[in-house]
């Protein structure tokens, strides 16, 4: 046998096409050739593959070797197609037979002494073996994020002769035990309760309704007020994440080489950036395509910390990921996807001084200071609620709060009530979905369009109005918009409101 063929998979963003390893041995003066638009990582393999082989007791032939990466078109980088071209070595080379390797894919990196390391991207490149019925041959260490895909034709090995022995049937490798997914038990996974947090009724009932819809929020307030506090706290009483959610999420942390615990993979990710972090850093890119915050918050929280902070451009590349739920990098040899199904949690201080009730900035300073947040930016913010100064009094009440469980039984409840209806959360209804699932009656139509003219709001803040309005009833149990709950819901736009106060000033 002087020709092989091995399946591997390539990393494009989330998704892992196929990539076929030939491997042709022929004639003429020793050499070796990889060709397929492999990158210099992918060149460099040769003198890996050739040390393993040698180290692992395996015979190189001294035979004019030719690698194809196909398709050939598609670029190839890093050190994941090792393994699958050692195969293909050995099997053109009759040391391994080619039956053995019939549906099966190889991915890893191989030392010179032909131990198997770990990759990028391996839970999308077993999600995508598991619907072509492959059997996977994967790294040792890539096992613990691997097994959270229950699939049963997963294998581990840590060494290139471990991995022979299995596939000439001489020392069976044992079969990846799976995780097995069950919803998360939140109480084993302690996270921050929202009891913590002294007073703010009215900020955690907004984040109520941000939690149960989707929604996205806008805290505005003066230091020491709690916006951080509650933020953090948002986690803990969202409805808990779907089997193919968390592997969504799973796939992308697995992206950047991250690892999730087995214990804690299925809670949502909070994800806090700096505010001097770059716009490549918050949406993803590089030359080789990674994803940025957004990504890593997908199914979870984003939260944006002093908001003026941040340069103008950056907040503005939000915009559109935060309609579409994902964000696509273009460069000159490919366009790449990744989800960025997040839900913003911002947070501001009305002032560049703090506050803008403790006159020592001017009306102008202030109004100068809050512009730096565009206002299609703002547009796509639902709820935007204002924190006062907590008395004296509230700080030392003993009253007892509000936990994060009582809100997440209220919260999941008007979940499923959404899924039930309309299979997604409120905040992504389409417009066309708007006028399906939010019919309005006419005493509500006629205050929400006094409110639109009053108010001057834009198509996008009206129809975004409607879905909280329609959270709201989900949340009181009712199948009808009520007049009360388009006004709760008009009452959460404490930024437009402080903009009209400083320009009418």
């Amino acid at each position: 046998m002087s020709l092989a063929r091995i399946l591997t998979r390539a990393q494009v963003g989330i998704e892992s096409p196929v990539v076929t390893v030939e491997v042709h041995l022929s004639n003429g003066l020793p050499s070796f050739n990889i060709v397929g638009l492999p990158e210099t990582s992918v060149k460099e393999s040769k003198e890996r593959v050739r040390s393993a082989l040698h180290n692992s007791r395996f015979v190189f032939p001294e035979q004019r070797i030719t690698v194809n990466l196909a398709p050939a078109d598609l670029p190839k980088q890093g050190g994941r197609y090792d393994l699958a071209i050692a195969v293909g070595i050995l099997v053109a080379s009759g040391q391994l037979n080619e039956q053995a390797t019939q549906g099966c894919e190889f991915y890893g990196e191989l030392a010179l002494n032909g131990e198997i390391r770990g990759v990028t991207a391996i839970i999308p490149v077993v999600m995508a073996a598991k619907n072509e019925q492959h059997r996977c041959y994967i790294p040792e260490q890539n096992a613990g994020m691997a097994q959270l895909v229950e699939y049963q034709q997963c294998i581990a090995a840590n060494t290139l002769h471990a991995l022979w022995l299995d596939l000439s049937g001489q020392a069976s490798l044992p079969l990846m035990d799976c995780v097995h997914a069950q919803p998360s038990d939140l109480s084993t996974h302690p996270l921050l309760d929202m009891s913590d947090v002294k007073g703010q009724s009215m900020a955690k009932r907004a984040l109520e309704i941000a939690a149960a819809g989707g929604h996205n929020i806008l805290f505005l307030g003066p230091p020491g007020t709690g916006k951080s506090m509650l933020a953090q706290r948002m986690p803990g009483i969202m409805p808990k994440m779907s089997i193919e959610q968390a592997l969504q999420t799973a796939a992308v942390y697995s992206l950047t080489g991250k690892q999730l615990g087995l214990d804690t993979w299925r809670s949502r990710p909070f994800r806090a950036p700096h505010h001097t972090c770059s716009a490549v850093a918050l949406v993803g890119g590089s030359s080789n395509p990674r994803p940025g915050e957004i990504s890593l918050a997908h199914n979870g929280v984003l939260f944006l910390d002093e908001l003026p902070e941040y340069e103008r451009k950056v907040l503005d590349s939000l915009r559109e990921p935060m309609e579409t739920g994902q964000v696509t990098i273009s460069r000159a040899a490919q366009q790449v996807d990744f989800p960025a199904c997040f839900q913003l949690i911002a947070a501001l201080n009305p002032s560049p001084t703090g506050c803008h009730t403790d006159k020592r900035a001017s009306p102008d300073q202030v109004l100068r200071y809050l512009s730096k947040i565009s206002g299609p930016f703002v547009d796509r913010i639902d709820l935007q609620i204002e924190l006062p100064r907590l008395s004296t009094q509230e700080l030392q009440s003993s009253r007892q709060e509000v936990t994060s469980e009582e809100i997440r039984n209220r919260v999941e409840a008007a979940f499923a009530v959404a899924l039930n209806r309309q299979g997604k959360a409120n905040a992504r209804l389409t417009t066309r979905e708007i006028e399906t699932y939010c019919v309005l009656t006419p005493q509500v139509a006629q205050l929400l369009a006094r409110a639109t003219e009053k108010l001057n709001l834009s198509p996008r803040s009206y129809h975004r109005i409607i879905k909280v309005a329609r959270t709201i009833a989900d949340l009181a149990h009712r199948s009808d918009i009520t007049v009360p709950d388009l006004k709760e819901a008009l009452s959460y736009r404490a930024f437009e409101r402080l903009l009209g106060q400083l320009t009418y000033s």
